[in-house]
């Protein structure tokens, strides 16, 4: 059987062949800013495949309490994956030579004004991670078969800057997995066919 790398990169480059129409944003609610930013969706090279993800402080400005990825601002100088893979090693030591970057996927504009480039990479297992307590509350591992099935979430709504705001959400073992990071991993779906990952 191919390798998870070869693997989720054949489904990758299928999934990012094609236009689909629709992907989930929040560009209506952003007020005209898009500060650059990225994130790094780091898929854990074992048998069952999960994703690295963190729960940010409460005290942080931007998405306090947040269950996210590793991520943030792009700094100048910096494409998305040079500032992906440098804030998941702020955030959780994870070492850059250790992430095997696949691609990014599609942009997505927050209603709080970011517009976040998702970077698709494979890391191995086990990693002996160390959070950031300035950035970090606490981070676990998700599968990434329940990220990416549809029945796995629900769908609410919010009225928000004068308008309804429909938004994904799913809890895994006590943590709230809703708003910026929900719809990265829903639009990464419509992306990634998980059967290629079988």
């Amino acid at each position: 059987m191919p390798a998870l790398f070869e693997q989720l990169s054949g489904a990758y480059e299928k999934g990012h062949a094609r236009d689909i129409p629709d992907l989930l944003s929040d560009a209506h609610f952003a007020e005209g800013r898009a500060t650059p930013a990225a994130v790094l969706i780091a898929v854990t090279d074992r048998d069952a495949p999960g994703v690295l993800l963190t729960q940010r402080p409460n005290a942080m400005r931007d998405h306090p309490g947040q269950v996210a990825f590793p991520g943030g601002k792009i700094d100048p100088g910096e494409d998305a994956i040079t500032a992906a893979i440098r804030e998941a090693d702020e955030e959780l030591a994870l070492p850059r030579d250790a992430v095997r970057v696949i691609g990014t996927s599609d942009l997505y504009q927050t209603g709080t004004g970011f517009a976040v480039t998702p970077v698709l990479a494979v890391v191995p297992p086990d990693l002996e991670l160390v959070p950031n307590p300035a950035e970090v509350e606490a981070w676990f591992e998700a599968p990434l078969a329940l990220l990416l099935d549809k029945s796995s979430w629900t769908v609410n709504e919010v009225f928000w800057k004068g308008a309804n705001r429909r938004y994904l959400e799913m809890d895994y073992q006590g943590f709230r997995i809703w708003g910026v990071t929900a719809a990265i991993l829903a639009n990464l779906s419509r992306r990634i066919d998980l059967e290629h990952l079988k």
